[in-house]
C-alpha cells in the first residue's frame, strides 16, 4: 500500500510538471514528463495504472502531438515485457484506442494491429485476425517504408487465403504492382524540402527479393483454388527469375519442374505457347531431361499416345507431393489427359482437311462419342475451326471461304505464277548470253 501511495504521489507530481510544460508549449519538457510517468508505472509493474495514464495523458486539453507520439512509441517497447497474455492484449488495445484516428501515429497503430492480429491467429481466431488487419489501409501511409507496406499487405492477403476469402484476397493483392519488386532501390533520392520523411523499416521486415517470393507464393495459393494453371506457371517463373534462386540448383530444380508441369497442364493459347518455347530454350532444362522431353512432345506436331506418356511420367507426377509447392491438385492427372487429347486434335487438324469420326477416334484412342465431345469443346472455346457432318460421320477442318476470299486467293496464286515465269525467263536469257559470249572467244 505504501508503494502504491508513493507511486500515486510521483505520478501526481509529474502530472503537474506535464501541465505546466504543456501550457507553456514546451514540446521537449512535455514529452519528457509524459514519458517519465509511463516509465515509473512500468518500473512499478503497475500495468493497469500504465493503461489509465496513457489514456489520461492523451486526452488532456491541448495535448501536443509530439507528446502523444513519444508516449505511444515508448509504451510499445513495454509490450514484450508484459507478465501474461491478457495484460499484453490490454496494453495493445489501450495504445490502439489512443492512436485511432490520429494521422501522426498511423504507422504505430498499423504495427499494433499487426501484433494483435498475430496473437488472435495463435489463438486460432483467423476470422478475427483477418478483420483486424483489413481495418488498416497502409498504401495511404506516406511515411511508411515501402518494404513494410508490402509486408503488411501480404499479411492481409495471407489471412484472407487462410479463411478462404478468395475475393478479398484478390482485391488486396492488386494493391501491389509486381513491377515494384524489379525496381532497384539502391540509389536513395535526396530528400527535398516539403517531402515526407520515410521511416526505416523494422529489422524483422523481409528484403524486397524475399517479399517478391512471398507475394508469388501467395498468388500460387490463390490461383490454385480454381486451377488456373497458366497463372500458376507465371508465378513460378517469376520466383525462378529471382537471382538467389537461380544461383542455387537445390532451389531452382523443383521450381523448374513445377513450371514444366503447369505448362503441360495449361490450355493451349498464345501465352502458353510463348512460355513453352522460352522454357525450352532454358539451359537449366538439360539438368532434368525427362521434363525437356515432355515439353518437346508438346511442341512437336505429332500425336502423343496417352498411355505411353503416363507410364513414363506417373512416377514423377506422384513425386511432386514431396517437393516444393506440394502435389499438383486432385484433378491434375485428368487435366493432363485432357491437354494431351487437345494437342492431338490440333495435330490432326494440321494434317487433315477432312477425316471420318471413326478414324479421328482411333487416332485419339477414344470412343466416337468422347472424340466428338472433345472436338466440340475445342470448337466452342475457339481453339480451332471444325464442322461435323454427323449423318456422314465426317469432320471438316477447312474454313468455308466466301466468294471474295476465293477470288483473292486465285489472284494471289496467279501473281505468284507470273513472277515465277518471269524469273525463269530472266534465268534462261542470262544463260543464253553467257554461252554466246563463251562461243565467240
Amino acid at each position: 500500500m505504501e508503494n502504491q501511495g508513493n507511486l500515486e504521489a510521483q505520478i501526481e507530481a509529474l502530472l503537474n510538471v506535464e501541465k505546466q510544460m504543456r501550457l507553456a508549449g514546451d514540446v521537449v519538457g512535455t514529452k519528457k514528463a509524459a514519458c517519465d510517468i509511463l516509465n515509473i508505472c512500468f518500473e512499478a509493474r503497475a500495468w493497469k495504472t500504465l493503461n489509465d495514464q496513457i489514456v489520461l495523458l492523451s486526452k488532456r486539453r491541448g495535448q501536443l502531438k509530439q507528446a502523444v507520439t513519444a508516449m505511444v512509441q515508448q509504451a510499445m517497447q513495454y509490450i514484450d515485457q508484459t507478465p501474461d497474455l491478457d495484460t499484453r492484449i490490454e496494453l495493445i488495445k489501450t495504445l490502439n484506442s489512443v492512436s485511432a484516428g490520429k494521422i501522426y501515429v498511423e504507422i504505430e497503430r498499423a504495427r499494433l494491429i499487426k501484433r494483435l492480429a498475430k496473437i488472435k491467429e495463435e489463438q486460432q481466431l483467423i476470422d478475427e485476425a483477418a478483420e483486424l488487419m483489413q481495418e488498416i489501409a497502409v498504401e495511404t501511409f506516406g511515411a511508411m517504408a515501402k518494404t513494410e507496406k508490402i509486408a503488411f499487405i501480404l499479411e492481409q492477403v495471407r489471412l484472407c487465403l487462410d479463411r478462404k476469402d478468395y475475393v478479398r484476397a484478390q482485391i488486396l493483392s492488386r494493391k501491389i504492382s509486381p513491377r515494384v519488386f524489379d525496381i532497384e532501390s539502391k540509389e536513395k533520392k535526396k530528400a527535398k524540402e516539403g517531402d515526407a520523411i520515410v521511416e526505416e523499416a523494422p529489422a524483422d521486415i523481409p528484403t524486397l527479393p524475399e517479399l517478391k517470393r512471398i507475394y508469388y507464393e501467395l498468388m500460387i495459393r490463390y490461383y490454385k483454388h480454381n486451377d488456373d494453371y497458366l497463372e500458376m506457371c507465371r508465378c513460378y517463373k517469376a520466383i525462378y527469375e529471382i537471382p538467389s534462386v537461380k544461383e542455387d540448383p537445390g532451389q531452382w530444380t523443383p521450381i523448374l519442374r513445377k513450371i514444366c508441369w503447369y505448362l503441360a497442364l495449361a490450355p493451349h493459347d498464345p501465352m502458353q505457347s510463348s512460355l513453352l518455347n522460352s522454357t525450352l530454350e532454358d539451359k537449366n532444362l538439360s539438368e532434368i531431361p525427362k521434363f525437356k522431353s515432355l515439353l518437346k512432345q508438346l511442341v512437336t506436331m505429332e500425336v502423343i499416345l496417352w498411355t505411353v506418356l503416363w507410364n513414363e511420367f506417373e512416377g514423377e507426377f506422384n513425386n511432386e507431393k514431396n517437393l516444393l509447392g506440394g502435389s499438383l491438385g486432385e484433378k491434375a492427372a485428368e487435366d493432363l489427359r485432357q491437354r494431351v487429347i487437345e494437342h492431338n486434335i490440333l495435330v490432326i487438324s494440321k494434317y487433315y482437311s477432312r477425316i471420318t469420326l471413326k478414324r479421328l477416334a482411333d487416332l485419339l484412342c477414344l470412343s466416337i462419342q468422347e472424340a466428338e465431345k472433345h472436338l466440340s469443346d475445342m470448337v466452342v472455346s475457339k481453339a480451332l475451326v471444325a464442322k461435323v457432318d454427323r449423318p456422314m460421320g465426317i469432320v471438316c477442318f477447312q474454313v468455308v471461304k466466301d466468294s471474295n476470299e476465293i477470288l483473292n486467293s486465285w489472284s494471289m496464286n496467279l501473281e505468284k505464277l507470273l513472277e515465277l515465269v518471269e524469273k525463269s525467263c530472266h534465268q534462261i536469257h542470262k544463260e543464253t548470253m553467257v554461252h554466246k559470249a563463251a562461243l565467240k572467244v
